[in-house]
């Protein structure tokens, strides 16, 4: 039995200025292929799959060239179409030259975006199967993020979706994945599949499911799967900040040839999610940018401020604000600056140098304006381009390259920070963050800071100017019918 494993992922922030280029998926380890690609990701989705797979006799899997994460993160907007059409092109032709194979793998995110392509996840399926034929059997795994419809499934037989954010069960859906593309190319498994759209618009900062209602709704999901052998639910929360037209929450459930099962399950999930929908939209508390610098000065130590709304990890309103109001021990991990970091590293300057800088800001208005920061270099990482800073009453500012999105504090601690040194950490994280700082029990006071204004990456998408997306369609922005649940 022959699988090909495929890999291309992107969660694209459309309205970000910078286009994800070819360039940017291109850095040493990427592309990569062979064993390369499938021990790239141990801990997530490919490892789980490769692992799966290879407990199974008779199974070869043959990594396909295919590019990794795109340097600039999640802090990037529309992937080109020339960058879609190398790496698929490529794809397709070793596909053809060490073919033929009984199924496929792609690891795929779902929010990828690309100019000129309006469902590319489901366009690389369908290039997929016109390379291998009608007979081989696809699998996908994905995001939560994603937006996505019925039309991947049109082309790909199978797909399995995270459940939880954080993102706890990446490596459980590629297992999944795996065993039921074995068991599907061998004929124990026929996969009947429903998808139904809920038209409700959420940002992703309320969907964090450690708490109700969106914990209830994953649980929803994990009942019926309990429930009901060879049953699967996916339910893509969305991903707003994506200007596509399958964007939104859809549910789909997959099983093995009852199709009216599948139904049921996947209008009751629905109906469920419908019938909270005010309660999914209204989850979490914001604080203004004043008001969290006043109360992390008095709340219980350690503090996290998670700067929730910042897409392009450039935004400087809480760090002006913490310099304004000379809050001690802060470290802020971290705000973007490609142009400083080159500058410093360009320049030779090393620990104990003197800095003062204008930092952030500029990207877009939602960024702010760059501040000024004014104390010494105490690091310079060179591994991840990463500048530390020290200034104020002992607060260390990060200057990175890119988005920096924060999990877990053994991040902090292997670019060399004494987390002791500190009583508040400022992040740029919506509910990832919760990994390594709440569920843990590391920080004592978790507050999420709302910038002021509805710019980009607020709860507030009707600020946002979509092409492609009606809001009027979506709850709460609009009065949407659905009549299949009521």
């Amino acid at each position: 039995m022959r699988i090909a494993v495929l890999h291309f992922s992107h969660e694209t922030v459309t309205f970000l200025p910078a286009d994800t280029t070819l360039e940017d998926f291109v850095y040493p380890g990427s592309p990569c292929s062979g064993e390369a690609l499938l021990a790239f990701d141990p801990r997530g989705y490919m490892g789980g799959f490769v692992q799966v797979a290879r407990e199974f006799a008779g199974v070869e899997l043959v990594g396909i060239e295919s590019p990794l994460w795109p340097k600039t993160g999640t802090g990037s907007g529309w992937v080109t179409t020339e960058a879609f059409e190398h790496f698929t092109d490529v794809m397709m032709r070793e596909l053809r030259a060490q073919g033929p194979f009984d199924g496929i793998y792609l690891c795929v995110h779902g929010a990828m975006a690309v100019r000129g392509v309006d469902r590319p996840e489901a366009e690389l399926a369908r290039r997929v199967r016109e390379v291998i034929g009608a007979s081989a059997r696809i699998a996908g795994t994905f995001d939560p993020h994603g937006n996505e419809d019925g039309e991947f499934l049109r082309h790909a037989d199978m797909a399995f979706t995270v459940k939880y954010f954080p993102h706890y069960d990446m490596h459980l859906q590629g297992e999944r994945a795996a065993r039921m593309l074995v068991r599907s190319i061998r004929g124990d498994y026929a996969p009947s599949t429903v998808t139904v759209e809920v038209p409700i618009i959420s940002p992703t900062v309320v969907q964090w499911t450690g708490a109700s209602p969106w914990s209830d709704l994953v649980q929803r999901a994990l009942t019926w799967e309990a429930r009901e052998p060879d049953v699967y639910v996916n339910v893509f929360f969305g991903f707003p900040w994506s200007d596509v037209p399958d964007v939104g929450m859809t549910i789909q459930v997959m099983s093995n040839g009852k199709p009216d099962l599948a139904q049921k399950i996947a209008d009751d999930m629905a109906g469920f999610a419908w019938r909270k929908r005010e309660a999914l939209l209204n989850t979490i508390t914001l604080f203004s940018v004043p008001d969290a610098v006043a109360h992390a000065r008095d709340a219980a130590k350690p503090v996290v401020l998670a700067d929730y709304s910042d897409r392009s990890g450039a935004a400087t309103f809480l760090l002006r604000e913490i310099v304004q109001e000379k809050l001690p021990r802060v470290l802020i991990a971290s705000v973007m600056d490609a142009e400083a970091v080159a500058q410093i590293l360009a320049s030779g300057a090393k620990p104990g140098d003197a800095f003062n800088m204008l930092v952030g800001g500029r990207v877009d208005i939602s960024a702010g304006e760059p501040v000024r920061i004014e104390g010494r270099i105490i690091g310079i990482d060179s591994a991840r381009s990463w500048v530390h800073v020290e200034f104020g009453d002992g607060c260390v500012l990060i200057v990175s390259p890119f988005l920096v999105q924060i999990t877990e504090p053994s991040q902090l601690e292997a670019a060399g920070i004494v987390l002791r040194d500190f009583d508040v950490f400022v992040i740029k994280s919506r509910a990832h963050f919760r990994r390594g700082f709440d569920d843990s029990g590391f920080a004592k006071t978790i507050l999420l800071v709302e910038p002021p204004e509805p710019f980009m990456g607020t709860v507030r998408l009707d600020a946002l100017h979509y092409d492609n997306v009606d809001l009027g369609r979506f709850y709460p922005y609009g009065a949407p019918v659905f009549p299949s649940v009521g």
